[in-house]
């Protein structure tokens, strides 16, 4: 019978011929739950990819890991999602192989996609890697074609994208080659330098460099204008970092911040609707210790506060602010589904999603519901999508 208290429970099964031989699932108990729902499916299976919502409604998803030799490379292709027949069709294939690159809408409805990790068969043969690209292309969904743009000064992978209130778009971080195959984009170091994108020009320049070298960190656009950088990964440190810092556009230079209360890459970063910032999960080093903890930084006092934890721990996972103002969090080592309730500071279990989905992609589609797509527990990656509703 099910346990009186909601909260998360496992069944386990023993096979009584064989004690040997054993299985176990997950049971959630909640007053409100959501089951997610199959939709199309990929073409190609996908993780640490992209996805866009465009203005016509319809999300491009580009890119993604591929394991190929011995090492993770990129993927050129790309689809698109359309919710009114719920399938997924090709489109036009990217310039450059790439996965853990990102993907930003532009004001005037392209979509620019920046660097990421491609392949060389060499380099993966050698050590296991793959380099970082420093090439850039727009997606035009006029005529679904990919275009080269201007190159960046400095070659990237996991490395952050955000549209300022200007139109152009701060580039931060990231890292020159790719990772294992359990933590794809922590590998080196990280970078120190960002620089902007001008869509009028087509242009990167270089900006004022960042306070601590990162890659696998969060960024966030502020409703002041200012992008607040937080966590991430420093081979320096040999693990996940706590410190945050503050890009002003204005001024193009980056100031720290209070740090976070744990040291976080992986993690995810959610504007809220009272403008405090909600960061959680996460890993805090390579022996994949992930975080169930949460906190919220807030801009008007420079300061990051712990609120409820979450139920599961998580990496790679997804946040996404609903229409409803919470939040909801699904993957990164999970089926569980949870949601983050601002005016309580605390995480509801919410449902279960079909697959433990991790490096997969959420994007709020424009009739309120939650597609995931793709990702991965291990390779290889997952061709399938499903939607919460």
């Amino acid at each position: 019978s099910a346990p009186s208290t909601s909260g998360l429970s496992y069944v386990v099964a023993t096979s009584s011929a064989n004690t040997n031989y054993s299985a176990t699932a997950v049971v959630i108990v909640a007053t409100n739950t959501t089951v997610s729902s199959p939709t199309g499916n990929l073409q190609h299976g996908r993780d640490f990819h992209t996805a866009t919502l465009l203005p016509n409604g319809k999300v491009l998803v580009a890119g993604g890991a591929v394991y190929e030799d011995v090492c993770f490379a990129g993927d050129d292709s790309a689809e698109l999602y359309d919710l009114a027949l719920g399938t997924f069709a090709s489109t036009g294939t990217m310039t450059n192989r790439r996965y853990a690159q990102t993907s930003t809408l532009l004001q005037n409805g392209g979509v620019l996609i920046t660097g990421g990790f491609s392949f060389d068969s060499s380099a993966c043969l050698q050590d296991d890697t793959s380099p970082a690209l420093a090439s850039a292309e727009i997606y035009d969904p006029s005529n679904g074609s990919f275009a080269p743009t201007g190159s960046m000064a400095e070659v990237r992978g996991g490395h952050t994208a955000t549209l300022l209130t200007n139109g152009k778009v701060l580039i931060a971080g990231g890292d020159n080659t790719g990772g294992d195959d359990l933590l794809p984009f922590f590998h080196g170091d990280g970078s120190v330098t960002a620089e902007v994108y001008d869509p009028a020009t087509g242009l990167f320049t270089s900006t004022g460099n960042m306070v601590t070298p990162r890659v696998g960190q969060t960024a966030t656009l502020l409703a002041n204008g200012d992008v607040l950088i937080a966590g991430g990964w420093t081979a320096s440190q040999n693990a996940s970092i706590a410190a945050a810092e503050l890009y002003h556009p204005a001024t193009g230079a980056f100031t720290p911040t209070g740090s976070m209360t744990s040291p976080r890459a992986g993690h995810t970063a959610t504007l809220l609707p009272n403008g405090k910032v909600l960061i959680a999960g996460g890993a805090h080093d390579r022996t994949l210790a992930d975080s169930d903890s949460a906190e919220i930084y807030d801009p008007a006092t420079g300061s990051f506060l712990a609120t409820g934890s979450m139920a599961v721990k998580r990496c790679s996972h997804t946040a996404t602010l609903l229409p409803n103002g919470t939040v909801l969090f699904a993957g990164g080592g999970s089926v569980v589904t949870e949601i983050y309730d601002p005016s309580t500071g605390s995480f509801v279990l919410s449902g279960l999603t079909e697959f433990d989905r991790s490096g997969h992609s959420a994007t709020l589609l424009q009739n309120g519901n939650v597609i995931l797509i793709g990702g991965a527990l291990f390779e290889p990656s997952y061709t399938t999508a499903e939607l919460y509703q």
